[in-house]
């Protein structure tokens, strides 16, 4: 039987994936896949590729249909890491999206005003109530609901929003008298 045709039930013993065997059995196999993806991988790419894939046959082995093959499974495992990593990686689809990019990172000038513009508002943070403040960077820092804000603090969330609305008003104040906005 070759490799390709095994079903996955071989790689049980009982109730346990025998993880290591799959890993010596189809690294190679995944290598190949991810390379035929036509994406440009590093090896260091790869590498974490291979694992992600093995973690998550691992993740999942409660849902595998042991009686299917193994390669197809694993086939589509890969090929939808890699997709998924490579959506995540910011790709410029022409040279002007590139220089543009550069020069926006490049504007010392934009960003020392807004770093500025931070530490002003970090300092009218620290003056406002320890649960004010507290609100305000669960929320806008931490990007939790108000949902979750008010059951972690114990209150109501029309108490969260209204704590926010203060806040987020007393920050607009100051960054009008700062900024002439």
């Amino acid at each position: 039987m070759k490799m390709k045709d095994v079903p996955i039930y071989n790689y049980f013993n009982g109730n346990t994936l025998l993880i290591e065997n799959i890993v010596n059995d189809f690294s190679n196999y995944i290598y190949t896949v991810i390379r035929n993806s036509n994406l440009k991988v590093s090896d260091e790419d790869i590498e974490e590729l291979i694992s992600d894939v093995v973690f998550t046959i691992w993740k999942n082995q409660g849902k595998l249909d042991i009686n299917r093959k193994i390669t197809p499974y694993i086939a589509s495992i890969t090929n939808n890491l890699v997709k998924k990593k490579y959506r995540d990686t910011k790709v410029f689809d022409n040279i002007e999206d590139y220089e543009n990019n550069l020069i926006e990172e490049s504007n010392i000038e934009l960003q020392f005003i807004e770093n500025e513009r931070n530490k002003g508002i970090m300092k009218q943070l620290d003056k406002l109530k320890k649960e004010d403040k507290t609100i305000f960077i669960l929320y806008y820092f931490n990007e939790k609901s108000v949902n979750d804000i008010a059951n972690e603090l114990n209150m109501t969330e029309s108490k969260v929003k209204s704590k926010l609305f203060r806040t987020r008003k007393k920050l607009k104040k100051y960054l009008k008298e700062k900024e002439g906005v």
